[in-house]
């Protein structure tokens, strides 16, 4: 239930708290008081786009704040937690937004930051705005769709399996539908894979290939560099070009040493190092002797590394600029190859999948039409047998489930609605023949049958009184009371009879001070409901025959809505 709702500078709207009760609330004022500023207002706060012109002329911000009072069982409460908001006090629930001239929009629920598409759904679960708008797209056959849907109880989960198998039923027929639009492409495809594997296979890479062949390229393209300074280094260690070669050397410095030893043995470190030299000195001369030996210049082994390296090097252009890269592109290769190789495996598959896929959504679009179509019924004998009540004895409104013959999102239905207003008129489309009144009580007597099954505490109705009066007047009243026995009501009205059955009356009006004009609400005391009411039934000369009826039909309300109240507990 809507508590209070507080709004500051917004439009004409300087500052104003609007205390709401249960059941009928009821806004009235003079034309262009700004009666609907308030509705406006609480549309934008429960997530409607607020617009910085809507910021009142000289402030800098508009700030609207909304205090609801909700059941901890309430589906609202799974939005808070699934957010991270706690209720205060375990019922009470405060929204604040605030938009400032500089295009700044912040929105608190319970002091935590939301976003708007939160705010929204939120919203949506607290409040069922309807008016005037809400009125055309009763027009509309989506609508009633979504009243058939929000219904019947059972249809939310049919809805649910049906939408699960169609997002799966539609990726399958969109893949199988790939897959044969393919056809020309994946022979081109297949030619060019078995071309380039087949290459790739025939080159025999091998993994750190390259180096190693890049190495001994340069040792055969260097080949008597390197034995012309291996064996001149050879022959400085021995002594084979006659002159006295390091390692000759290196002996006689031994020889000396050890007899120098026998007289000083200070000087055997110095032996120590000499002869560590001395026989690493002989091993590498030695090992250098016999890699002289050993290489061999092979121009023909040179000739077949270097086509080797171009045949790496022609591959590394097409498939990667290395090995490893270019082995990992030729496994791709042989998968993607395997694929397409096995393309009639593939499409007999998915047909498979999509064949049994498509008898489960037909069954779940069965189900989901058997069960549209059983509301549809109830719908419309429920509205019909309302619109009666609302002096419209002979009308006939009735709720079509039409089969399509294709899957959507929504099932395999549309919904068309038909009405007769009159005995002996067949019903036709409700777009065609239904006046603005007659559009106004349909509405309501949809809102009378639906809101029973909705969870949605508080109902707002914007001028749905519009194109009525007299009798007729007094039947919507009535029945929008009736309404408000189970829900709270918020109600815009020019009508005194429906403002005779409120059990909470606003007042909205307008004052022009110097320049400026400023909207002032109120709550009305039983004497200015009265008043009100009289002004409503004969204008601004207020007489005491309008006071003497508008007293009386207050009185009368009250009577009547005690006798309601009493039935309905008996």
């Amino acid at each position: 239930m809507l508590k209070t709702l507080s709004v500051n500078n917004f439009a004409l709207l300087e500052q104003a708290t609007v205390v709401l009760g249960a059941g009928l609330n009821v806004l009235t004022g003079e034309t262009g008081a700004g009666k609907s500023i308030i509705v406006d207002a609480l549309d934008i706060v429960l997530g409607s786009r607020a617009y910085v012109e809507s910021i009142r002329s000289g402030c800098d911000f508009l700030r609207i704040e909304a205090v609801f009072e909700i059941n901890p069982a309430h589906p609202a409460t799974l939005l808070l937690a699934d957010n991270g908001i706690l209720l205060e006090d375990d019922s009470g629930l405060i929204i604040s937004r605030r938009l400032s001239r500089q295009g700044k929009n912040t929105i608190l629920v319970n002091g935590c930051h939301v976003t708007l598409s939160v705010l929204r759904k939120i919203g949506d679960s607290l409040v069922d705005m309807h008016g005037q708008h809400e009125n055309q797209t009763l027009l509309k056959s989506e609508a009633y769709l979504n009243i058939l849907d929000e219904y019947h109880h059972d249809i939310p989960g049919k809805l649910a399996e049906y939408r699960k198998l169609y997002a799966e039923w539609n990726h399958i027929s969109s893949e199988l539908d790939k897959l044969k639009s393919d056809s020309c492409q994946r022979a081109q495809r297949l030619d060019m894979l078995e071309w380039q594997t087949k290459e790739i296979a025939v080159a025999d890479l091998k993994e750190n290939e390259e180096e190693e062949l890049e190495q001994e390229v340069r040792l055969l393209t260097n080949a008597e560099k390197i034995t012309a300074a291996v064996s001149h280094s050879y022959a400085l260690l021995s002594d084979e070009e006659g002159g006295g070669g390091v390692l000759s050397v290196l002996a006689e410095i031994q020889k000396g040493l050890e007899q120098a030893c026998r007289f000083d043995a200070t000087i055997e470190k110095h032996l120590v190092v000499i002869n560590e030299a001395f026989y690493q000195l002989e091993d590498s001369a030695a090992g250098l002797r016999d890699y002289c030996e050993q290489i061999e210049y092979d121009p023909n082994r040179l000739t077949f590394l270097q086509e080797r390296l171009d045949v790496i090097d022609n591959l590394k252009k097409k498939y990667g600029p290395t090995v490893a890269e270019i082995i990992a592109y030729y496994q791709q290769s042989i998968t993607e190859l395997a694929a397409i190789e096995n393309y009639e495996t593939s499409l007999s598959e998915l047909e498979k999948r999509l064949a049994n896929l498509e008898s489960s959504l037909a069954i779940a679009a069965l189900e989901l039409t058997a069960f549209r179509e059983a509301a549809a019924t109830e719908i419309s004998l429920r509205v019909t047998d309302e619109l009666k009540a609302l002096a419209m004895p002979k009308a006939k409104l009735v709720i079509q489930v039409i089969p399509l013959n294709r899957y959507t999102i929504n099932g395999i239905n549309e919904v068309t609605v038909l009405f007769s207003a009159n005995p002996g008129e067949e019903p036709k489309p409700l777009q065609k023949i239904a006046s603005g009144g007659e559009l106004s009580r349909i509405a309501l007597a949809i809102k009378t049958v639906v809101a029973s099954r909705e969870s949605v505490g508080t109902m707002v109705f914007d001028e749905i009184d519009a194109g009525i009066g007299g009798q007729t007047a007094a039947k919507v009243a009535e029945k929008i009371a009736e309404v408000s026995c189970g829900k709270q009501v918020l109600c815009i009205t020019h009508l005194p009879q429906i403002v005779t059955m409120a059990d909470h009356h606003i007042y909205v009006a307008k004052k022009v001070d110097g320049e400026r004009t400023t909207t002032r609400v109120s709550i009305l005391s039983k004497r200015e409901r009265i008043e009100e009411v009289a002004r409503m039934l004969s204008g601004e000369d207020i007489t005491s025959a309008a006071l003497k009826n508008a007293q009386e039909m207050l009185e009368l309300a009250v009577a009547k809505k005690t006798k309601k109240l009493e039935k309905s507990v008996n």
